[in-house]
């Protein structure tokens, strides 16, 4: 897709603040401006007819995406990437619309891999609905995007720990996907020390949220040192139990299967937005700034939660 002038100054703004960090000894990770906001603009393009689970254009999402996982150097785990989903659940379900599939890939790490760290993010969206396309840039395209980008550079400078990288499908169906994985995961289920799960990572406005150390204390800290450092304010929060109606991500997004297995999580992602689940979640809407700001601030975090690891268990 050909750049606007809009997101070619928004590339130069992300560059230019990119450098100023390092001016001033802050050390951000590299990030590839040009390649993220391309693969977002590729996934929400209108010919993806909104990525529903099941329907030609999620196929066509799929299909590229399996090329750009083999891309980043993620080996696939066992005889491909796509995994279907098939009965994942204790009633065997049909959609109307046909089946799902995860696309899994693996990064091993420099050393011990008894532990694990799953990366996920959800490349379903809700379709075409009366006429209109739901593109879903920022729901999930932003995620998928940064997964990819972060994959590529893991790939280069490898974690301590193996990498399971993992874009899963049906999450708007409830987290099928995610769900899936967990039922039938590619490794041993108690290897897997942590999933860092994202989902609409793009549209920050300035303020990037990280939820699941209310769950996994020993999380916090980790946390609050790269949200000193971060090029975006990080706040923790939105995971208490008993917080006031939708104040509690806890259950909105794929984190939530592997918390209820009892696997720690970190969810990132954003506040609603006006374009939230509307046909005008378009990539024209990214902030590329913003954008790369907090896909640095993911990367970082990774990087400090591999080297905390083992995580001291939560309290009982």
């Amino acid at each position: 897709m050909p750049r606007t002038p809009l997101l070619r100054a928004a590339v130069l703004a992300a560059c230019l603040h990119a450098a100023a960090g390092s001016a001033s000894g802050q050390q951000l990770p590299a990030v590839d401006a040009d390649r993220l906001l391309a693969d977002v603009a590729f996934l929400a393009h209108d010919s993806m007819e909104g990525r529903a689970s099941g329907t030609e254009g999620n196929r066509r999402a799929r299909a590229f995406l399996a090329l750009a996982l083999a891309e980043t150097g993620a080996r696939p785990l066992g005889g491909g990437y796509e995994r279907p989903l098939e009965q994942p659940f204790e009633q065997p379900f049909e959609w109307a619309r046909g089946s799902g599939v995860n696309l899994v890939g693996t990064i091993p790490g420099r050393g011990d891999d008894s532990e694990v760290i799953v990366l996920t993010a959800h490349y379903d969206h809700v379709g075409v609905r009366e006429g209109q396309v739901f593109n879903g840039a920022d729901d999930n395209a932003s995620g998928v995007a940064a997964v990819l980008e972060i994959a590529r550079r893991i790939a280069v400078e490898p974690l301590q720990h193996t990498l399971i990288v993992a874009l899963v499908d049906a999450e708007e169906l409830g987290a099928r996907g995610a769900r899936a994985f967990v039922a039938e995961p590619p490794i041993p289920i108690e290897r897997m020390a942590l999933n860092i799960n994202l989902d609409m990572v793009s549209r920050t406005d300035g303020l990037l949220w990280a939820g699941g150390a209310s769950h996994t204390p020993a999380l916090r800290p980790v946390l609050e040192r790269v949200a000193a450092r971060a090029p975006v304010t990080l706040r923790l929060g939105h995971d208490r139990p008993g917080a006031p109606e939708g104040d509690d991500w806890t259950q909105l997004s794929d984190h939530v299967a592997f918390h209820e297995r009892g696997i720690p999580f970190v969810y990132f992602g954003v506040e609603d937005h006006p374009d939230y689940h509307r046909p005008t979640d378009d990539v024209e809407r990214v902030d590329s700034g913003e954008y790369v700001a907090a896909v640095q601030t993911i990367l970082m975090a990774l990087r400090e939660i591999d080297t905390a690891l083992p995580l001291a268990p939560a309290p009982r």
